[in-house]
């Protein structure tokens, strides 16, 4: 039963992968410190201790 568990671990950490870095791209492409800190909010909610 570990085995399925262990699965779901695998997607969790993929689509968090995923998704920061998808946030990654588009705070790159942010002009504004509005929009960045409104990008790196995103990402703490994903991740606590992302650098970006």
């Amino acid at each position: 039963m570990g085995s399925v568990e262990r699965t779901r671990e695998i997607k969790r950490r993929r689509s968090r992968r995923a998704k920061l870095k998808k946030l990654r791209e588009k705070f790159a492409k942010a002009n504004n410190d509005g929009d960045k800190a409104l990008i790196l909010a995103k990402a703490r909610r994903v991740s606590p201790l992302v650098t970006l």
